[in-house]
């Protein structure tokens, strides 16, 4: 059975992104797909410091939730991230927590399906949707889409409920990560074999001295 992670990143445990996030994860379980909201809790999350410490020992410095996922990825097949909008982006304890979850475990990440969830009273949704879908893009995840970016609207739980439009975007969003989880399935089960990178080109920019 696929297995797909929802990483709830607003300090509220069963606030407006945990309500979109449940919607999300009740169509997954309707169409045969386990889930599991993560909530990464009110406690301080340190941010990357750039020590090196996982390229040496696998593992961030810092051992927190970050390395209790990082250490479970492999059991996931997709991964929806949730966040509130804050002036505009993500809630700040998701971005720490995402930076060095991509840095340190971000090989575990290609070929995973994943999908942006975020959530706001008002306005500054699709700068934070488009803030947390570039984790995705630069570790050679599938991005799956909706009927819509994929926000709710509302300033308590039961706003969201009542938020029809974007309850069903999050159901819609739930349908196609399902399905494309079964056509991996089926492709994996005819022999189709996934992509093979070529080796990593890093080119550093900088200033030629005449």
């Amino acid at each position: 059975m696929s297995r797909v992670l929802l990483i709830n990143g607003s300090p509220h445990k069963a606030g407006c992104t945990y309500t979109a996030l449940r919607e999300v994860a009740d169509t997954l379980e309707k169409n045969g797909v386990a889930t599991e909201i993560y909530h990464i809790g009110v406690k301080p999350i340190a941010g990357c410091i750039a020590c090196g410490h996982c390229d040496t020992a696998g593992a961030c410095a810092f051992d927190d939730g970050v390395n209790e996922i990082a250490a479970r990825l492999d059991q996931f097949d997709g991964i929806v991230v949730g966040s509130p909008v804050y002036y505009a982006g993500p809630a700040g304890q998701l971005c720490a927590f995402l930076d060095r979850l991509f840095y340190s475990a971000g090989g575990k990440m290609a070929g995973k399906l994943a999908a942006a969830v975020v959530s706001c009273r008002r306005g500054g949704s699709t700068a934070a949707f488009d803030r947390l879908n570039k984790y995705f893009t630069i570790s050679r995840m599938c991005v799956v889409g909706s009927q819509y970016w994929n926000q709710v609207h509302g300033y308590t739980p039961d706003d969201v409920r009542r938020d029809g439009e974007g309850l069903q975007t999050m159901r819609t969003l739930g349908q196609n990560m399902a399905w494309l989880l079964r056509c991996i399935e089926a492709g994996r089960a005819a022999g189709v074999a996934p992509p093979v990178p070529e080796p990593r080109i890093s080119t550093n920019f900088h200033s030629v001295q005449e």
